[in-house]
């Protein structure tokens, strides 16, 4: 077949839509381009529902190609791609994100979002591609798709507002903006700053909004050009069993919606459960009395906050649940802070490392390190449940990034403090927003460590309910699960006093408002004031003193050519050094060597070796050295570890000295003064001149 080719602008460049040429089996399947970077976007919808299940299940992959980039893995062992990188599981999830609002509710057909990046140049990231890409695949399939959905990214370089840029541009950006859109609103924002104002990123988001527009058009055009019709999708709503589960419930459902503890809440849905089961499951089925039992509670709690300004635990719009925080719970690791809101608890433990600890990461765009990592676990137990423990999900990796993000434009430059961190936030207990949690408990846990960030970091989880109408909204602060849940809206903004360093928001409507966004921002702005008053309070500014288990680092500087001495033949040197003292050395090779060690006896010893070996010997300076061999003209002696001069004949005393062996003999330790280094760096030395040297000096 062959391929009908679609263009349109793309900041300041232009994007590239291919239909026809490629994976013709599929539902549906286009290629994205933009200069050098493409990625295949298919989409494939199963014909029947899942049976059985009480959620969409969409499934978002993206396949991170080495050989996109002219790569072959650096892996003596494996040369194929194995499981996704994590940036390949933030992208995914960066796919599916503004997609998922987008289907009908209860629509229960399996759909596969497959991208796969063919080519990559380098310059044009290929996740805002990837996004286009899965609606343009949608929108030309059958599937029941209300799209199209648009992204761009907005960067913030010398003070202008920059669409699309080019990833060498982004280095000097002080914003990493991504946006999703469709007609008119806002579906998804993920976003990484280095302290901009709320104003800024308000400017920002309706920048992003108007240059989504061009490829929401262009979507549009390829869709009435070779888009299938769109199979027509009916929720069937079942209007008896869920009146009669409203009427059963009468007050009960009052008791239970507006339970203030998620534990007693959830033990009271049980019982109510349970009743409603014996009472209509074996007229109306198990899935259909559950399903009705959850809307008639999630219609209760949005009635309650759209007419009442109640919230099921009480509080007001505003209003932040509790607040707590403490540091220095762990005697052993090197910083540790617990941060509480309500009955949602982060405990983040802070491990400094040296720099060898850094973290190797492969991927299309070369190797490079990572010197600061947060991680972020979710065990069964904080929620109050039993499941089996394997490796992380997607959600911990994404939730991890996010804080990440947060408090990256905060940490501190290699060259002040150069450690590996890595912070690791344990969720023992979650009701809402733990990745904000995480960010206010990796706070503490850093200044506990010592570590010198330029500012606190905190944030907070805003939520809105909407009227089906569009009528009215309302705008909560600090949202509970349940609100989370009956919500419509997850908007996660974390920053400073000074202002913003990172945000999320997701939805589960067909886009929000810029008006919507920007009350939510004023939320997020007040609420963090207070959290990072609480915070202050258990710890006003990182430690002065470092944690006495953490590891010392003592950076030299050194000649590059000098690299080679201490390094030694075969690394003989270094190896010598690091066996007998224990430290670790790193060595760059710009000449930086950093040296690291919890024990102090054993790196001071480690920096004066290099230093010797290292030192650039100059004429005036006096030494001890050890005599190591012995010629007729004169004696050998090595002064520093590696490096050895000659005291000739001449310079062994201040008078005629007939044989070497008169004055000195090997293995003698003996004073040396560095008369010069000739021409070809040999050193010459003189016992004379030293002795003459400290005489003068004990006068």
């Amino acid at each position: 077949m062959d391929e009908k080719v679609f263009e349109s602008p793309f900041g300041r460049q232009k994007i590239v839509i291919g239909y026809g040429k490629y994976a013709g089996q599929a539902s549906g399947a286009v290629t994205v381009r933009a200069g050098d970077t493409i990625v295949l976007a298919t989409a494939v919808i199963a014909k029947k529902p899942r049976p059985d299940i009480d959620f969409f299940p969409l499934l978002v992959d993206y396949e991170e190609r080495l050989y996109a980039a002219g790569r072959i893995s650096s892996s003596r062992f494996i040369k194929r791609e194995g499981r996704p990188s994590d940036q390949a599981i933030l992208t995914a999830r960066l796919v599916d994100r503004p997609i998922r609002p987008l289907f009908p509710k209860g629509y229960r057909n399996d759909v596969q979002i497959v991208i796969t990046l063919l080519s990559y140049d380098g310059e044009n990231d290929p996740d805002i591609l990837a996004i286009i890409g899965a609606s343009t695949a949608l929108s030309i399939s059958s599937a029941p798709f209300d799209g199209p959905v648009s992204a761009a990214r907005v960067g913030r370089i010398n003070g202008q507002l920059v669409a699309n840029p080019l990833i060498s541009e982004m280095a000097n950006s002080e914003l990493d903006l991504v946006v999703a859109c469709n007609q008119g609103k806002i579906m998804m924002i993920e976003a990484g700053a280095n302290e901009v104002s709320e104003e800024i990123f308000l400017e920002a988001l309706k920048f992003a909004q108007e240059n989504c527009q061009p490829t929401i058009d262009l979507q549009k055009k390829i869709q009435a050009k070779v888009g299938k019709p769109k199979t027509e999708f009916i929720l069937e709503t079942d209007k008896e069993v869920f009146t009669k589960v409203k009427e059963f419930l009468g007050q009960k459902l009052v008791e239970v919606a507006f339970e203030p503890e998620k534990q007693i809440r959830a033990e009271k849905e049980e019982v109510l459960r349970s009743e409603l089961l014996a009472a209509f499951a074996e007229e109306h089925g198990d899935v259909a009395v559950k399903s009705a039992f959850e809307k008639v509670l999630v219609e209760q709690a949005r009635k309650a906050i759209l007419e009442e300004n109640r919230r099921p635990d009480g509080r007001g719009l505003e209003d932040i649940r509790p607040l707590s925080a403490e540091v220095g719970l762990m005697p052993r690791t090197h910083g540790s802070g617990l941060f509480q809101r309500g009955e949602t608890q982060a405990l983040t433990l802070a491990t400094l490392g040296s720099p060898g600890a850094e973290q190797m990461i492969e991927g299309v765009t070369g190797e490079y390190k990572k010197r600061f990592m947060h991680h972020y676990n979710f065990p069964p137990y904080s929620t109050g449940e039993v499941k089996p423990m394997r490796s992380i999900g997607r959600r911990e990796i994404g939730h991890g990034a996010l804080a990440e993000r947060a408090l990256l434009p905060v940490m501190p430059a290699k060259e002040n403090f150069p450690y590996t961190i890595r912070l690791v936030s344990e969720i023992l207990s979650s009701n809402g927003s733990s990745s904000m949690a995480a960010t206010c408990g990796s706070t503490l846990a850093l200044m506990d460590a010592g570590v010198p960030i330029s500012s606190p970091v905190a944030g907070i989880a805003i939520g809105v309910i909407t009227a089906e109408d569009g009528s009215n909204f309302k705008i909560l602060t600090d949202i509970a699960g349940v609100e989370d849940g009956a919500g419509d809206m997850d908007f996660k903004m974390a920053g400073t006093e000074k202002g913003v360093t990172a945000v999320q928001m997701d939805i589960k409507v067909a886009g929000v408002t810029l008006e919507v966004l920007a009350e939510a921002t004023r939320h997020a702005k007040t609420a963090r004031a207070k959290i990072l008053e609480v915070i202050k309070q258990a710890i006003g500014e990182p430690r002065a003193e470092m944690s006495p288990y953490a590891p010392r680092v003592i950076v030299l500087h050194i000649n590059p050519e000098k690299i080679r001495d201490l390094i030694g033949p075969g690394g003989k040197m270094i190896n010598a050094i690091i066996a007998e003292t224990g430290a670790e050395i790193d060595v760059e090779q710009d000449g930086t060597i950093m040296v690291s060690s919890p024990n102090k006896t054993g790196l001071d010893k480690a920096v004066e070796w290099i230093k010797n070996l290292t030192h650039e010997v100059k004429p005036g300076e006096t030494f001890m050295g050890k005599v190591t061999r012995l010629m007729d003209f004169g004696a050998f002696v090595e002064f520093l570890p590696g490096q050895e001069g000659l005291v000739h004949i001449s310079q062994l005393a201040p008078y005629r000295v007939e044989k070497v062996t008169d004055i000195v003999k090997v293995g003698d330790v003996i004073p040396v003064k560095v008369l010069e280094i000739d021409s070809q760096g040999r050193i010459n030395l003189s016992l004379k001149a030293a002795k003459e040297e400290m005489e003068g000096e004990g006068k």
